[in-house]
């Protein structure tokens, strides 16, 4: 077999994320300045984001480092051109073993798994531990399809996989560890297919066993009809979905957690808002498309910025969130910004959470968000869509309190 035929056979095994499991390179050929007595490669898993990780053997000492895309590729080629005469690709599918003698010779053979795991396993030193982990073959991830007929994570499917178990790390959050028997509401607005809330709904009542209840809301009744429809064949009765706008929604019973995962533009302030005038214990809004402030924006010294179309889009975005992060703080609610995805997964990763906690109407909040406002000369939507109830607290300045 021709070397750009067994390193084709080899790199992709290796790119077979469902499957592969290890790549190990050892036996130099010949000392032409090559350092490395052994080269291992692996998938591993950093701050909820794949990626591979390589490890550099001499005979005193070993360098690990992680990459991943396009640089791990390129690393896995630098790995592959050189002079090692045995490579050893292990994946859940099979052993993969080439022999390249010192003439260039090379004799490749397939065999059975000398591994026993069923997937690969992304962790540096420990087992991943998910809250729905695809090792027990949930019926849920098998309905929305990102396990396979073998229980196993689709490939394709493997940041969707991801997503939901890091969402359901900050419901664990949330609620913490000792939850009792009291029951949870969730409302989702803009709930799309609602994959997410399924999802907390399922772990909820069926993994944590903490009683829990959702509605789901959407303008697009074919999307309600498909969550309807999934409802069903899951035999799910605490869950209820509706067609409606999220601001003219009104639940029968006030629900403890809002959710607004992925609604565009300024559907995510009216899900805020509403969390808000509900009083919800929690609000999770994962933003998405964010046009509201994008041609609003004015600044004279952001002109350089703002005259690049994608700089203004970006800009736009972190501007608008940062509106809203304030908004919940003035409204009373403990607020913070993070990444629950990695972006590999979508590049709208960000989520704002917010607890509802201390007094409304901080004053460092008011005066930042009066500041913010005036700089980019610009009013959100939301300030609109709260009216009195926020412009009360936006005309005091008086202490109430801090972070």
């Amino acid at each position: 077999m021709a070397d750009e035929d067994y390193r084709a056979a080899v790199k992709g095994a290796v790119l077979e994320e469902e499957t592969f499991l290890r790549l190990t390179l050892s036996k130099k050929l010949r000392d032409d300045g090559l350092p490395w007595v052994r080269i291992s490669i692996r998938p591993v898993l950093v701050r909820g984001r794949r990626e591979m990780q390589f490890s550099y053997f001499d005979p005193k000492k070993h360098v690990t480092k992680n990459h991943s895309g396009e640089e791990a590729e390129k690393r896995l080629d630098e790995a592959l051109a050189m002079p090692f005469g045995q490579i050893h690709v292990q994946s859940t599918s099979g052993d993969l073993q080439v022999i390249v003698s010192r003439k260039g010779e090379t004799h490749i053979t397939k065999s059975k798994p000398s591994r026993h795991e069923e997937e690969p396993v992304l962790a540096h030193n420990r087992v991943k531990q998910y809250p729905l982990p695809s090792s027990k073959k949930d019926p849920f991830l098998r309905a929305i399809r990102i396990l396979n007929k073998s229980g196993k994570v689709r490939a394709a499917m493997r940041g969707k996989f991801l997503q939901i178990n890091e969402f359901l790390r900050i419901i664990d959050q949330l609620l913490g560890p000792d939850k009792g028997a009291e029951a949870i509401r969730i409302a989702d607005c803009g709930c799309g297919r609602a994959y997410l809330t399924f999802a907390a709904y399922h772990y909820l009542n069926h993994v944590r066993e903490v009683p829990a209840t959702a509605v789901g809301v959407d303008a697009d009744r074919e999307l309600i009809d498909q969550c309807v429809a999934l409802r069903d064949s899951l035999g799910w009765n605490g869950i209820e979905f509706h067609v409606s706008s999220i601001a003219e929604f009104e639940p029968a019973e006030r629900p403890d957690i809002v959710l607004s995962l992925h609604a565009c533009d300024t559907a995510t302030d009216e899900a805020i808002a509403q969390g808000i005038r509900w009083k919800s214990r929690a609000i999770l809004a994962a933003p998405c498309c964010q046009h509201e402030l994008h041609h609003q924006l004015k600044a004279e010294s952001f002109r350089p910025v703002l005259r690049h179309g994608i700089l203004r889009e970006r800009l736009a975005d972190i501007v608008t969130d940062a509106f809203r992060a304030l908004i919940l703080r003035i409204m009373g609610y403990r607020t913070s910004v993070v990444e629950f995805v990695s972006p590999d997964s979508t590049s709208k990763n960000l989520m704002i959470r917010a607890e509802r906690g201390p007094r409304p109407g901080h004053a460092g909040a008011v005066r930042e968000y009066q500041d913010l406002k005036d700089f980019w000369n610009v009013t959100p939507a939301i300030e609109g869509m709260l009216g009195e109830d926020l412009q009360r607290l936006l005309g005091t300045v008086g202490e109430h309190g801090r972070d």
